[in-house]
């Protein structure tokens, strides 16, 4: 059995220009009932920690998350100062989310050279290590507004990646599926793979294991007039892929009361208590929400 925990919702923002629209969002996620903004980590974006305290002037109750940090861009003890500064001017409202990056093009628009995906989990190690060694020091300065530092949500799907969330993690996201090595193309998971990963992690986590939030990204909501839609744009779609797209661990399908019913059963097959949809279907998910609560 899962530890029961209630139910988060996030949504996943990408910036726009003007200040105007962005706090607008912001106001407008925590009014459909969202419980964290996230912002996410991309060089064609604005920056995500400026964009987090904009929206925590322009919100009074959801948390604020970076979701997710390209980890290997950041020198840890720098990253340090700008999660300690933004926690302490959101008054504690942050989660850090931090990932390993994996589009290549990315890297190479920066200028940093792209290691291979064993050596981005070294850095996302050595970052780890070091935001959790400075924040534990009560002589660390700037101090975080909470004691130990935001809570710390490690994403990705890999072995090296997991064990490295089961054991520092207070939150692991799973993307829904993996990227291949350029960043191209997301192959959706299916019900065996998604279950197989969540069992290697739930070994790994052992004691830890009702202590740690699951999340997951959501990569697509099909409301019911759109149900003949499958996410093609997601290739290949796994081998296990079932008929009904709303089978897929990552895919929300039909009415209000339905998905609600299937986020229900993600949460009892899965553990999942946190789930993430992408901004494009903040209005779509919304009633989502409301008929869970």
């Amino acid at each position: 059995m899962h530890l029961q925990r209630p139910f988060r919702f996030g949504v996943n923002m990408f910036v726009p220009g003007s200040r105007r629209e962005w706090t607008a969002k912001c106001r407008r996620a925590e009014e459909l009932g969202f419980d964290v903004v996230g912002v996410a980590d991309h060089l064609e974006s604005p920056a995500p920690f400026p964009a987090i305290i904009l929206a925590a002037e322009a919100t009074e109750r959801v948390r604020l998350t970076t979701f997710v940090l390209n980890t290997p861009f950041y020198n840890p003890a720098l990253l340090a100062r700008d999660v300690a500064t933004t926690d302490q001017f959101v008054d504690g409202r942050m989660e850090v989310g931090l990932g390993a990056g994996y589009v290549k093009a990315e890297f190479d628009a920066a200028e940093i050279p792209f290691p291979s995906g064993g050596r981005r989990v070294e850095q996302l190690e050595q970052t780890v290590t070091t935001l959790r060694g400075l924040f534990a020091d009560t002589e660390y300065q700037p101090r975080p507004a909470q004691p130990s530092g935001p809570p710390l949500l490690i994403a990705g799907w890999g072995d090296r990646l997991l064990r490295l969330a089961a054991a520092h993690a207070d939150i692991i996201a799973f993307p829904g599926g993996w990227a291949n090595t350029t960043g191209d193309a997301l192959h959706l998971a299916g019900v065996a793979q998604m279950e197989e990963r969540l069992g290697y992690v739930r070994g790994l986590l052992g004691e830890r294991a009702d202590a740690v939030e699951l999340n997951i990204l959501i990569q697509q909501v099909i409301p019911s007039a759109e149900s003949s839609a499958t996410p093609d744009r997601f290739a290949p779609l796994p081998p296990d892929a079932p008929h009904s797209p709303e089978e897929l661990p990552s895919v929300l399908s039909g009415t209000p009361a339905e998905m609600a019913q299937q986020i229900k059963e993600r949460s009892a097959r899965y553990g999942f208590s946190y789930f993430t949809v992408m901004e494009y279907n903040m209005e779509i998910f919304a009633p989502v929400i409301a008929a869970l609560r």
